[in-house]
């Protein structure tokens, strides 16, 4: 089967290798995020993700902040792995930092009682959908990433740091760079195992 979007999420993969190199500019880096941001789809059309973009010394600046939360609960001799993966997450171009609203959310449970429950839920999903779009339209102009859940860790660090409204709540952090190693292969379970067709 040949399709442009399928094409275009199978590229989509962890890479854990990263480097500061972008093959294309900072610029069209942060357009293609916002573009991909913008039109994911949210219940209700909530808009409720918010996205913190750091290039640069300000992406190594998240890391060292969770690197110094993660210092506190980590015993020191199992501190050395923690440390490579962190240091690998830095050694990229930049990271973003996906958030979701809460004022958002609490704005459409008080409007629609009734599905009051779901829009917490609802809301995990639109970032999910977001983050995914993000990873996607990354790859498809040759840029790495990965998806790390370092949350709630530093999040009231990263608040402070950027100023950021005390509403967003911290979702997930993408790392992005160049790609400095090969990207293994991936496995998959058998279709009969995930799959039922009816009709």
């Amino acid at each position: 089967m040949t399709n442009a979007f399928l094409d275009a999420h199978k590229t989509r993969r962890t890479q854990y290798a990263l480097g500061k190199s972008l093959p294309v500019s900072r610029e069209e880096i942060t357009a293609l995020i916002q573009e991909a941001v913008k039109h994911a789809p949210s219940s209700f059309n909530s808009q409720s993700s918010r996205v913190v973009i750091l290039y640069g010394a300000q992406s190594d600046k998240f890391w060292d902040l969770v690197r110094q939360e993660l210092k506190k609960i980590v015993p020191a001799d199992a501190f050395d792995a923690t440390e490579k993966k962190l240091t690998s997450f830095a050694a990229g171009a930049g990271t973003i930092l996906f958030y979701e609203d809460q004022d958002v959310i609490k704005g459409l449970q008080e409007q629609f009682a009734l599905y009051a429950d779901n829009f917490p839920v609802w809301s995990e999903q639109s970032s999910g959908m977001a983050q995914l779009a993000v990873w996607t339209a990354l790859a498809t102009v040759g840029v790495g990433a990965s998806l790390q859940h370092y949350n709630p860790l530093p999040d009231a660090a990263a608040a402070a740091e950027w100023n950021l409204p005390a509403s967003w709540k911290l979702r997930a952090q993408m790392p992005f760079g160049s790609h400095e190693a090969e990207i293994g292969g991936k496995d998959f379970i058998d279709d009969a195992q995930r799959f039922r067709v009816f009709g």
